[in-house]
């Protein structure tokens, strides 16, 4: 495989429908010969079914998203609970995000929304000229906190002591988050073992670039603007990362860029988002092309240096965010899998004949990515990887996680650098 980098950046909070809905070739939502949506969701409200909608908004209040919530929207398949969710959620708690005050019939909630080229013509032109994934499901049917634990780990779970990776139980909703915690403050939490563990132990580099500053106790308003929050740097809390001593492999996102500007890049590299309208997040109020902004620069970036031949990036979101999708999500675990989100593969070897991937994916298949390309096929498996811990499932060998080795082709001449406008006129 002629790859020396893999880079995994992770948005927040969109649905596939909602960004790539009407993308064609891909499983979007279901429209008849008219281009009508043949799909709806009840509203709770009022005696209508309201079907997705496109809207020109670039910034979007979306809707609650934990694990309670998404099993309201998948209801049992049929994938019409959104709007039910939304609902529930804002009789529990009066300041809910999105919440509707009262039946209207000229409102809709944009949870039912989706976008198109007008509003985020970057990522679909990512779409365009590499491959994009319509079945790639998020790890897990809860939030942002459990989306980033399976991206590094394959798991989420609550342990009974931080030194005792067999004293781990699945957990989804994490009620506390990391509350209470300081932002600058990464003591040992989760036991089980990441894959970092086996990278150190094949002396594979890693970096995870988190947010525009580390936060620390002297820096506090600038972490409150552009730090990351503690639930997407998780790998700070991991015991093993502590007992590897590998906390500087903890970097901020100035330092991606330099890495990439001096050819000293990692091997392996995730990149999360700090506060603000970076990461898309519907709660931060900022417009969506803040955050196609941040990930353009990023790939930008890379295509401008010496590593583009020798790099794959890989763009999804890590939870749906209370947006619609029509795609129920597949049953591996306890654990998941969640409800479909975007998922893009960047590189100068993405198959020219693929265009759309559709495999079933989910975060588990970077770690397979990862594990075959730099430790020899070894697995997050308790029983061959010298740190067992309890965890119910080696999710990177569930039958149907698809492979994204088929995803490239070596064969073939490779894409040249297509570097785009991070601020691109709208129509």
């Amino acid at each position: 495989m002629n790859l020396d980098h893999l880079i995994f950046v992770v948005q927040e909070n969109r649905s596939f429908d909602h960004y790539f809905g009407t993308y064609p070739g891909a499983d979007g939502i279901p429209m008849n010969e008219k281009g009508v949506p043949t799909v709806c969701a009840p509203d709770p409200f009022l005696p209508r079914c309201v079907k997705p909608f496109h809207t020109s908004d670039l910034v979007n209040k979306g809707g609650p998203h934990n694990h309670q919530v998404s099993v309201i929207s998948v209801n049992g398949g049929k994938m019409d609970g959104f709007l039910y969710a939304l609902w529930r959620r804002c009789i529990e708690e009066k300041d809910a995000q999105g919440c509707i005050r009262k039946p209207d019939p000229d409102r809709v909630p944009d949870a039912m929304s989706y976008h198109d080229r007008r509003e985020i013509p970057n990522y679909w032109r990512y779409a365009d000229e590499f491959i994009l994934q319509d079945r790639m499901f998020a790890p897990t049917d809860s939030w942002t906190l459990p989306a980033h634990l399976y991206l590094v780990s394959g798991w989420s779970a609550e342990c009974g002591s931080p030194y005792d990776p067999m004293s781990c139980e699945t957990e989804l909703d994490f009620p506390d988050g990391l509350e209470g915690r300081p932002e600058y403050e990464w003591d040992p939490i989760f036991a089980w073992t990441d894959i970092t563990w086996l990278l150190k132990k094949n002396d594979v580099s890693w970096a995870y670039y988190a947010g525009g500053v580390i936060c620390t106790p002297n820096n506090m308003d600038e972490c409150f603007e552009r730090g990351t929050r503690r639930q997407q740097n998780v790998l700070a809390y991991f015991t093993d990362v502590h007992q590897t001593d590998q906390l500087e492999n903890i970097k901020d996102h100035g330092e991606f860029f330099s890495a990439v500007e001096e050819g000293t890049l990692p091997s392996v590299s995730w990149i999360v988002p700090g506060r603000g309208g970076h990461s898309e997040h519907p709660s931060t109020h900022d417009p969506i092309t803040e955050g196609q902004a941040y990930v353009t620069r990023l790939v930008n970036a890379v295509m401008r240096s010496d590593l583009w031949y020798d790099t794959a990036i890989f763009l999804t979101w890590d939870d749906w965010g209370g947006f619609y999708d029509h795609v129920p999500p597949p049953r591996v675990d306890e654990g998941g899998y969640g409800i479909r989100v975007p998922g893009l593969l960047i590189s100068p070897w993405a198959d020219r004949d693929l265009d759309i991937d559709h495999q079933t994916l989910s975060f588990d298949a970077y770690l397979k990515l990862i594990e075959d390309r730099f430790l020899d096929g070894q697995r997050l498996d308790p029983k061959t990887d010298g740190r067992p811990d309890s965890r119910p499932t080696v999710r990177e060998e569930v039958d149907i996680l698809g492979d994204l080795a088929k995803e490239f082709d070596f064969s073939q001449e490779p894409i040249e650098p297509i570097i785009l406008d991070p601020t691109p006129h709208r129509d």
